[in-house]
């Protein structure tokens, strides 16, 4: 007898109650399923009992990809009906899918993801032939809402039309051709009993082909000894290519050598499987389909009419009993209009919205597409939305096996005595062994990003002057999954952590910002010690990095942890060492060739900053002399393409590291003069960024004659030049603090054997742009009445 297909959407109730229709009626002999079949030694633990919605999570590392995905299961997913009715009609059941794994997989996070987009110009000609706005409307409109009778050829018919109108790719037909193994080996031992084979239905009319259609139809497959190296090159993948196992069914693929893979179950909750939310497979609405899969579609109607309501009153938003009246009044005209003979969920919505929304949207209905919903959106339609996701969440069985991680961390979390209820604070002294311990353990949950524990205060980088953390332990929905998943990157939780910083931070790229947060992550984990890893990870990352300022941002933090770090004990440490010599290199390779217009570039400067720090206080640590450097600095000095606030930078790099006799800074500004004083304002910038004490501070030479150059250049300005130069003048003076710009006004007031308080002159009340103005208005005033004979006299 032939197998018997039947092509489903995922997450169906009509397509569930056809398999277990289906199921009662065959009393097959072999049941199989669209899933992971390294799963198949395990079903056992599938069906202990759990509280649905479940999910299979897969996980796969190697020196080269790491990857993650969830096979989600609810009541009413045609797959677990499939799996529960196979058992209990005495079926053996089977997955007979590719392993998570599997190349066939890569960039997918979701192994039910539909293949939608590929067959949209045919479903956008359904919908525009039933006049329905989306394809979730359509399925709805021709499955759901419609009488069970001819369900299977309507399926047949629907699939086979947008498989024929879409090109499967080369993953896709290797996954159909060892799907199809499976199914040719069920034959071969099914004794003429049938075989009821469970798929997505845009692998139904392939699925057929390779089996009904193809030489010798019904034999087991019989073939050689691997996996395809590359699935996406596979478009020709057949049955030949999968080796049968002694058992006399397709082997399984296993992992490479030297990769990591597994599967566990986790919980998985109705607002991961809703596409408002952002899932990318099957039917929307979990809660209302739900309902429907439990008393049908007039009771999930009514239901979804009640909740809604109770959701927007509870929010104190005004729903009288004629808005409700109004509403199940909507909903059953539109569903007569519609020609459904059973209320749809658009039916409701929409009598729903055209109740309770008086006010103008600014876009369609969230229903009428697939997207999650928008910042900004109505709050009668949020509510609506989240009254049909529902706030179900799983519940594994009290046996089902976890990975280690799970009770490595639970044993750490007891050991600490950070396992107590939701609700309790824990404030932790960071210079005691025992709390830095726990802020340890605390840190290495965050990074994994298992939910419940929340640091709520501590140090915010790493010489932040701050030695107490506090953290708070709230109820956290997801943290069983979170931990499950977490398992992934390993064994114990300090494993866990620097491998998932060692991603994240391969990961990265060359985005600085975040550089700097994993280096700090790194350090509060503790993870130092380590993994060699990760700390050839982290000075990899800096060599990519392509701008000066956020580069500096990670010298300065790490340089800041390697020269002061008492408290989480990394100072003078390798974790660290790396990253300063790889951050000094490629900074001074990068303001070497940097261009750019006129202005103040503020992270670029705290980058050369940051650069001075290293070579003065860790020369021991650099690849690079520092004699080489200060002639880069000189070089940059000189170079009239450079930026300006960079040449300013530069010649106070080489003032501050210089041993020779320095550079004359008269000189230098009046070089740069040239250019206005909006330009000296920026070369000033990027001095006083880098060298300020150096230049006019109590150093020979130094104040004499930078403060006279500056007072002589900008006192022999014409008013306008000083008048547009003033806010850049401004802002290079922003960069001394109010005890040192006191002294230079001290040190101008003398220059001109004045006697007063050079602290008043800082302390005005004006705007001090605004009081140059008005000067230069009264001025301009007084030349015209002296013009016109009109001038007082004194």
């Amino acid at each position: 007898m032939p197998a018997v297909y039947l092509g489903v959407r995922h997450h169906s109730p009509a397509c569930a109650r056809l398999v277990e229709r289906t199921i009662g009626q065959l009393r097959p002999a072999h049941v199989l399923v669209e899933g992971p079949a390294e799963m198949n030694g395990r079903l056992d633990e599938l069906l202990l009992g759990h509280e649905l919605p479940v999910a299979v999570f897969s996980h796969y590392r190697d020196a080269d990809r790491s990857a993650t995905s969830w096979a989600p299961l609810c009541d009413y997913s045609p797959e677990w009906v499939a799996l529960r009715a196979g058992r209990a009609a005495g079926a053996e059941v089977r997955f007979i899918d590719l392993p998570a794994w599997h190349p066939a997989f890569a960039d997918r996070t979701n192994r039910y993801a539909d293949a939608e987009a590929r067959y949209a110009e045919a479903t956008e000609r359904l919908c525009r032939h039933f006049a329905v706005d989306s394809t979730d409307a359509l399925w709805d409109r021709l499955f759901e809402v419609e009488p069970e009778d001819g369900l299977a050829e309507r399926l047949d018919a629907y699939f086979s039309l947008v498989r024929g109108d879409a090109e499967a790719d080369g993953r896709d037909r290797v996954r159909e051709a060892y799907m199809a193994a499976w199914v040719r080996s069920a034959l071969a031992v099914s004794g003429g009993r049938p075989v009821l084979v469970v798929t997505g239905g845009f692998h139904q009319p392939a699925l057929r082909a390779l089996v009904d259609d193809a030489p010798g139809a019904g034999g087991a497959g019989q073939g050689g000894p691997g996996v395809p190296a590359d699935a996406a090159d596979a478009s020709a993948a057949g049955p030949e290519e999968w080796a049968t196992g002694a058992d006399g069914w397709p082997e399984v693929p296993v992992p490479p050598a030297g990769a990591s893979a597994g599967s566990f179950l986790v919980p998985y909750s109705f607002r991961q499987l809703d596409s408002f939310s952002g899932y990318q497979s099957g039917m929307p609405s979990p809660g209302y389909y739900q309902r429907m899969w439990e008393s049908g579609p007039e009771a999930a109607a009514d239901g979804l009419l009640r909740v809604v309501v109770e959701r927007l009153r509870a929010r104190a938003y005004a729903v009288s009993t004629a808005d409700l009246i109004a509403a199940r009044s909507l909903s059953q005209g539109l569903t007569a209009l519609r020609g459904h003979p059973r209320p749809a969920r658009i039916d409701v919505l929409d009598g729903l919205a055209g109740a309770l929304i008086t006010d103008d949207l600014d876009g369609p209905l969230p229903w009428t597409s697939r997207s999650a919903l928008a910042a900004g959106t109505h709050p009668a339609v949020v509510e609506m939305v989240a009254a049909c996701s529902g706030d179900r969440t799983g519940r594994l069985h009290p046996a089902t096996p976890a990975p280690p991680l799970v009770h490595d961390v639970a044993a750490q979390l007891a050991r600490l005595r950070l396992d107590r209820p939701p609700g309790t604070v824990y404030s932790l002294d960071l210079m005691d062994p025992e709390d830095l311990e726990r802020s340890r353990v605390l840190h290495r949950l965050r990074v994994l990003a298992v939910p419940g524990l929340t640091r709520t205060a501590g140090p915010e980088h790493g010489v932040d002057p701050v030695f107490t953390e506090r953290w708070e332990s709230a109820p956290a929905a997801g943290r069983e999954a979170a931990l499950v998943e977490a398992g992934a990157y390993g064994a114990t939780l300090a494993d866990a952590a620097v491998s998932a910083l060692t991603g994240r931070t391969h990961g990265i790229g060359a985005r600085a910002d975040a550089l700097a947060g994993a280096l700090f992550d790194a350090v509060l984990c503790g993870a130092g010690a380590l993994s060699g890893p990760l700390l050839s990870e982290l000075a990899d990352r800096v060599g990519g990095v392509r701008t000066p300022g956020p580069l500096g941002e990670v010298l300065a933090t790490a340089l800041g942890l390697w020269r002061h770090d008492r408290v989480y004990g990394v100072a003078r440490g390798p974790l660290l060492g790396a990253v300063i010599d790889g951050a000094v290199v490629r900074l001074l390779w990068l303001v070497e060739g940097a261009r750019g217009a006129a202005g103040v570039d503020g992270p670029r400067l705290r980058a050369v900053a940051a650069l001075r720090d290293a070579v003065l206080h860790a020369p021991g640590l650099l690849s690079v002399e520092r004699e080489t450097v200060t002639g880069i600095a000189l070089r940059i000095s000189r170079d009239r393409c450079a930026p300006l606030d960079l040449r300013g930078a530069a010649f106070g790099l080489h003032r501050a590291l210089g041993t020779g006799a320095p550079e004359d800074p008269g000189e230098a500004v009046h070089t740069v003069a040239a250019g206005g004083a909006d330009a000296v304002g920026d070369w000033l910038a990027g001095l006083f960024a880098v060298a300020r004490e150096e230049v006019t501070g109590s150093a020979a030479g130094g104040p004499a004659s930078l403060i006279a150059v500056l007072d002589d250049f900008l006192g022999n300005l014409p008013d306008q030049d000083f008048l547009s130069g003033l806010p850049a003048l401004r802002q290079a003076f922003a960069y001394f603090p109010p005890r040192e710009r006191e002294r230079i006004a001290a040190r101008l007031l003398e220059r001109r054997g004045l006697h007063g308080s050079a602290r008043s002159l800082l302390r005005t009340t004006a705007d001090p742009l605004l009081t140059v103005r008005a000067a230069a208005l009264e001025r301009d005033v007084s030349r015209l009445l002296t013009r016109y004979g009109l001038g007082a006299a004194p």
